[in-house]
């Protein structure tokens, strides 16, 4: 395909089009503790003292590139993460045809290089954190677990390294059996989530295909229920810091409104914010009528407080995930007609139909939905027959969940590949005009971004 120009001129840097400066970036905890800190870290001059933090520490790769000395460290420059998306897009769009000639691929790297540099557009993080490590430094690293397709068979195989063919998609979404140890099952869900995380992808799962608590085990026994293994799925992600820097893993939790649990699931959140207060200010009235605890607290350091990134709340559980709940039109009916709303196990009855587990009040079930969210802003709530009702691609299945931020609704063990475009930049507050040219342009620029980014992986 062509390439135009819309930024930037045949033959000129785009990285000479601003100045750029050396700056220095730290990140602290509340108490003043050096998380990371980093000298002399190269930006354009006219990014903002937190666009540098967010670059220098969250996305410049810390290990494995050849630094002048022959050695190898951190990058150090913008340039050189800028460079090596680009460059990684522009090799990889060459390679399999998408530009008609050099000259083409170049004004694709130009562009996209300006865009960057000047902030009017980005890719989302695992781009940042994965892309072009292999093109620009010949990073490999141990294979992961990845599945790849082929682009020259079209076949679907393991990833022989982690960079070759980088993880560059946003968010998944996932599906879960009902199975402890099996392939798709929930211990192997932790292993997938963590390999996403890893990498800085989010992902979410409807946890709706898991027993309810007490229903019956096949060995005899009965089931531990769906919040014991939410539980274990929270604090796996709590360990894993998405693309291994100060990012917090992003997890959606999904769960159908049928479900035997959906109450405990509803009021988690509440009960966990509970803990955090009498830890908090229990802590607080023992260490003021108890000395030797307080010189106790005082020695191992142990301090309680409202910081959501403090002990209290890491000593609770559900601190980790975005959790909705998938209401159904026939939910509403019953709440518009003062009726009852039955939730069934996941086990069919004796007769292979659905077994009422609990019967709720809909009115009663919904207030306590409504609290939630206003105690601790967790259950979201998705309208699963409205979302199934504007579903694209009904014949490919239903669409059960999301990913952590709900733009994205698809199939199951899906992912999508995100940019954005920062509107400001196309938009002239002297003259009260938006320049519709050159943002269509960087729409056309960013999707091939996109497109070839599929491809990668």
């Amino acid at each position: 395909m062509k390439i135009t120009r819309k930024f930037t001129t045949a033959g000129q840097d785009p990285f000479a089009s601003t100045k750029w400066v050396k700056r220095s970036s730290k990140i602290t905890n509340p108490d003043g503790s050096v998380v990371f800190e980093m000298k002399d870290a190269e930006v354009p001059e006219g990014w903002s003292q937190l666009a540098t933090d967010i670059m220098v520490s969250k996305y410049f790769r810390k290990a494995g590139v050849p630094q002048a000395d022959g050695t190898s460290g951190p990058e150090k420059s913008a340039r050189q993460v800028i460079h090596r998306l680009a460059g990684c897009w522009r090799q990889w769009g060459e390679t399999h045809g998408y530009f008609d000639t050099k000259e083409d691929a170049q004004a694709f790297y130009d562009e996209l290089a300006y865009m960057m540099v000047h902030q009017m557009c980005a890719p989302n993080s695992p781009q940042w954190f994965n892309t072009g490590l292999n093109f620009a430094y010949g990073l490999t690293g141990p294979a992961q677990g990845h599945w790849i397709v082929n682009p020259k068979t079209g076949k679907p195989e393991l990833a022989k390294d982690a960079y070759t063919h980088p993880q560059p998609h946003a968010c998944f979404i996932q599906s879960v059996d009902d199975d402890l140890v099996n392939e798709g099952g929930i211990m192997n869900l932790w292993v997938r989530e963590a390999r996403l995380f890893k990498y800085g992808s989010g992902t979410g799962t409807n946890f709706s295909n898991l027993r309810g608590e007490g229903e019956k085990l096949s060995g005899g026994g009965r089931s531990s229920g769906l919040m014991s293994w939410l539980k274990i799925g929270d604090r796996a992600a709590a360990a894993i810091k998405s693309g291994g820097t100060t990012r917090r893993a992003a997890k959606m939790v999904c769960l159908d409104m049928d479900h035997p649990d959906i109450l405990d699931f509803v009021q988690w959140k509440v009960r966990e914010e509970i803990k955090v207060q009498a830890m908090v200010e229990g802590l607080k009235l023992l260490k003021k009528h108890d000395k030797d605890l307080a010189e106790q607290c005082d020695e191992l350091k142990l301090n309680l407080d409202y910081d959501f990134n403090g002990e209290a709340y890491q000593t609770v559980s559900g601190q980790n995930s975005n959790n909705s709940v998938r209401i159904p039109d026939e939910f509403f009916d019953a709440l518009d007609e003062g009726g009852e709303w039955r939730t069934y196990n996941r086990i069919p009855g004796k007769d292979g139909g659905r077994k009422i587990a609990k019967t709720f009040k809909a009115q009663e079930l919904w207030d306590k939905i409504g609290f939630a969210a206003w105690r601790c802003a967790d259950p979201g709530v998705q309208y699963d027959s409205t979302i199934n009702a504007w579903h694209t691609c009904p014949s490919g299945g239903r669409i059960n969940a999301s990913n952590p931020c709900s733009e994205y609704m698809f199939l199951d063990n899906t992912a999508c590949n995100l940019a954005s475009l920062n509107v400001l930049k196309f938009y002239d507050a002297g003259t009260r005009t938006f320049d519709v040219e050159r943002f269509e342009h960087g729409i056309d620029l960013w999707t091939i971004v996109l497109e070839i980014s599929v491809l990668m992986a």
